[in-house]
């Protein structure tokens, strides 16, 4: 388990170093919408964060449902809906929990309108005895063009044990 959260670690600081060059641009469609689009790989667009349902892990594997804001550059800010589950071990009881990433693309894309909407699958481990820490790194997206890396530890409360690969489906809510 140490190697998972050690290898999040170092995935997370690779991209927080990440160049900030992300645009804003007009939209031409409809409406006038400011979109955030991102001509570099590894551009910083915007945090998401979530509120992950409790529950109980089933020795090797979990899921849970999860709301989620996502916040761009821009200032705007889209909601998301979907769940996230753990293929592993995952034994024990969990309340609430709340993750935070930094979205960043992995190839030239742009963001809005329910851009971020899709699965995410990468290395998760977490460990709560009362207040507990973990951390997902995960890549996807429906073209798989987003990465989402730990801006901090998962933050939960509950007696549990967790490690393997993750998946995260999103959906935009409404």
């Amino acid at each position: 388990m140490k190697s998972a959260l050690f290898a999040s670690a170092v995935v997370a600081m690779a991209f927080a170093g990440s160049a900030d060059a992300a645009t804003m641009r007009q939209h031409h469609g409809s409406k006038h919408v400011k979109q955030v689009v991102a001509d570099q790989p590894k551009e910083r667009l915007g945090t998401l964060q979530c509120e992950v349902a409790g529950g109980i892990g089933m020795v090797i594997g979990s899921n849970r449902k999860l709301q989620c804001s996502f916040k761009q550059r821009s200032g705007k800010i889209e909601r998301y809906v979907g769940t996230i589950g753990r293929l592993g071990v995952d034994v024990g009881v969990t309340g609430k929990r709340y993750l935070s990433w930094l979205v960043v693309n992995t190839v030239p894309t742009r963001v809005g309108d329910g851009a971020l909407a899709g699965r995410y699958v990468g290395a998760s481990a977490g460990a709560s005895v009362g207040l507990g820490l973990g951390a997902n790194a995960l890549v996807g997206g429906s073209s798989k063009n987003f990465a989402l890396q730990p801006i901090s530890a998962e933050g939960g409360v509950g007696l549990n044990i967790a490690a393997g690969i993750a998946q995260l489906k999103l959906q935009k809510a409404g």
